[in-house]
């Protein structure tokens, strides 16, 4: 289960990348990733919250393409477990309204690419590598999405 409860009400989310984009931004600005495939969705942080890492909680935006640095208030539809560095590190899932199967799709399969990519170059680093998928919850506030 999440490690963050997702509330009831919206929340604000910052775009710290755009879908369609290659280069993930910290939340200073600074690059953190540069990623070897787009951004299939929009990706940043709840404004306010912290996430189990100790960072801003991360938060997937559904929709069309927003420009770094919009803020969109949004219902939070679901939560992809996954941890990484050794720290739960969850994903909040925002959207208009609930996901269609075919996000979900999307989103589960990103992020457990992600996970391998990540497990790969802190192999090549000589790092443990402890990062993982641990799946897709609904939001509590949600009907089975």
């Amino acid at each position: 289960m999440p490690t963050n409860t997702p509330p009831d009400l919206p929340v604000q989310v910052v775009i710290e990348v755009p879908r369609g984009s290659f280069v993930k931004h910290d939340a200073h600005g600074h690059i953190d990733l540069l990623s070897p495939i787009p951004a299939p969705f929009n990706y940043g942080r709840v404004e306010g919250l912290v996430g189990g890492d100790g960072e801003p909680q991360d938060a997937v935006v559904l929709g069309p393409r927003l420009a770094r640095g919009t803020r969109v208030k949004l219902q939070v539809q679901g939560v992809v477990c996954f941890v990484d560095g050794g720290e739960r590190d969850d994903k909040w899932i925002c959207a208009v309204t609930p996901p269609s199967r075919r996000q979900r799709l999307t989103v589960v399969g990103f992020f457990r690419l992600y996970a391998q990519l990540k497990r790969v170059r802190d192999l090549l680093s000589k790092k443990q590598s402890s990062s993982a998928f641990m799946g897709w919850h609904p939001a509590p506030n949600t009907a089975g999405t």
